[in-house]
């Protein structure tokens, strides 16, 4: 790792200290002794003197760039680095005062408990030789450690429980059972160790459940018999919402040729369920899975990388020539999967029930949207859950007379454009089903107003695309016989306008698009059920710059 000397020689300080707790302890769990817990117990201040001179050059480091080139990930290494070693010296110390308490040092099982002592120090030994080289090889030997460890603390645990049931021995049996916790976190701390160098050699935070994913993946993206593997390099492009991690494959100079997903095993499950219903529905819009991988909860997905720009990206950067062809391009797509994939089958999206599940995490961000119900002079506002109570009763009377197959999370970088072929393409697919195709109107449009772009003619710009998209919805509706589209295209803009602030911490913004929502769910509740197909949208009112 390219890091100061200084930072170097302090981790080699502290390497050596956890080196000797763990030493230490193995030798006061064979011979005991008040001097040697003594010893131990009073040498917590340097190792954390230690951590802290390695923080604290790191920090210098930094500063001392300037917003130079700086190798932060491999600063980030060291400190975790420092921390993990640290833990470790404390952990030693935590199992000399279980032990000391025992009455003539009575602990069962001594002897395992000295052998995984012995594995925890040669995994140590290898960190000093994987930092220096940056080598991936020692770092994936130090994270074995935790997998042993963890099986071997799970049989001596197993072990004391048996003892404490019987009864017998049950002070020794407890103090056992906190060695094999601090053991256990031992392993934890080499785990981390052992990941914190593998993430500064490939520039990106990687666990060691992931880099085997990713190499797994790549062997599986060339093919047996392809000698080319080293040439393929990871580069992070971003991190869902949902916890989820996307990098790039692709060989130097030459661009990505596929994406690889890793994260919760069921959302990563739903999104590839997803891309092969779309397969299926309307072939050619999803991209294909190359590859897909499950580990526990957790899971990978590698998935064919698409040529073109996001929706987003072609909006905020490109021409209006080149936003146009998008446009109709997407406008042509969106016509033919409503019509291939229509329903006669009447569906209720649920836009108030969406709603108010989400209102938790949009007070937990804008507390100040939470009002009760209030007065001025003669006339009374309701709550804003008073609204969504009345509105919802109104939304069950108001079915979509029929369903299509949805994208259901239609974002604008969820949209993919290719100029060179003219092609739309629709990723991120984990939420998609057979619903009412309003919900993808509205989540579009609000993802469009929510933009954070304060020039006010790419502003106009922006809008212009939100306006323009209603009218092609709205036009496409009028054909289908769908009466009811206006006051159901106000609830699902109501919804969106009012989740989305939970992501959004610009106050003037967020406040602009809660009382939007408040004010579209005001207009649906004031109207009367049985003219609800003569509701107006004031779009040009809600989309103004």
């Amino acid at each position: 790792m390219r890091t100061p000397k200084g930072i170097r020689d302090n981790l080699s300080f502290l390497t050596a200290e956890a080196a000797g707790q763990v030493t230490g302890l193995r030798a006061f769990l064979r011979h005991g002794g008040r001097a040697a817990a003594k010893r131990m117990l009073e040498r917590s201040g340097y190792s954390r003197n230690l951590k802290l001179r390695i923080q604290e050059g790191c920090l210098k480091t930094v500063m001392a760039a300037g917003g130079g080139e700086v190798d932060l990930l491999s600063l980030r290494a060291m400190e975790t680095v420092a921390a993990d070693l640290e833990r470790i010296t404390r952990y030693c110390r935590d199992c000399v005062q279980q032990v000391q308490g025992l009455p003539g040092r009575r602990l069962p099982g001594r002897k395992r408990v000295r052998r995984m002592l012995r594995r925890v120090l040669r995994g140590i030994g290898l960190i000093d030789a994987a930092v220096a080289g940056n080598d991936i090889r020692l770092a994936l030997r130090i994270g074995r450690v935790q997998h042993r460890l963890q099986r071997e603390c799970g049989r001596l645990r197993r072990r004391h429980m048996r003892r404490l049931r019987r009864g017998r021995g049950v002070e020794g049996a407890v103090a056992g059972l906190f060695l094999a916790h601090y053991l256990e976190q031992m392993g934890g701390a080499l785990l981390s160790i052992s990941e914190s160098v593998i993430s500064a050699n490939l520039g990106q935070p990687v666990s060691i459940d992931r880099y085997r994913s990713m190499k797994a993946s790549i062997r599986r993206l060339q093919g047996p018999g392809d000698g080319k593997q080293a040439d393929l390099s990871f580069e992070p492009i971003a991190e869902t919402r949902s916890g989820s991690a996307i990098a790039g494959i692709g060989a130097a100079g030459s661009g990505y040729v596929a994406i690889y997903k890793d994260g919760v095993k069921r959302k990563l499950k739903e999104e590839r369920q997803g891309v092969e219903n779309w397969h299926q529905i309307f072939p050619g819009l999803a991209p294909r899975i190359l590859d897909y991988r499950k580990n526990g909860r957790s899971a990978s997905l590698l998935i064919e990388h698409l040529a073109g720009l996001t929706f987003e990206q072609i909006l905020l950067h490109e021409s209006e020539a080149l936003l146009q062809q998008a446009l109709a391009a997407l406008r042509r797509t969106l016509r033919s999967i409503w019509r291939e994939t229509r329903v006669r089958r009447p569906v209720a999206a649920g836009y108030m029930e969406q709603l108010t599940s989400r209102l938790a995490q949009v007070y937990a961000i804008h507390p100040e949207f939470q009002l009760g119900g209030s007065r001025i002079g003669r006339l009374r506002l309701p709550s804003l859950q008073g609204l969504i109570d009345r509105a919802q009763t109104l939304e069950q009377g108001l079915p979509a007379p029929f369903s299509v197959y949805i994208h259901g999370d239609f974002n604008l970088d969820n949209i993919i454009f290719d100029p060179g072929t003219g092609r739309i393409n629709f990723i991120d697919l984990h939420r998609s089903r057979y619903m009412d195709y309003v919900q993808d109107v509205s989540v579009f449009m609000v993802s469009v107003y929510r933009l954070q772009i304060l020039d006010l003619a790419r502003r106009r710009r922006i809008l212009r695309l939100s306006r323009a998209f209603h009218r092609f919805a709205r036009k496409t509706a009028r054909r289908r016989g769908d009466d009811t589209f206006e006051i159901r295209l106000a609830l699902g803009l109501a919804r969106s306008f009012i989740t989305s602030t939970r992501f959004i911490l610009d106050k003037s913004l967020a406040r602009a698009m809660f009382l939007r929502g408040r004010y579209l769910i005001e207009q649906v509740v004031d109207t009367d059920p049985a003219k609800a197909a003569g509701f107006r949208l004031p779009v040009k009112e809600l989309f103004i710059a």
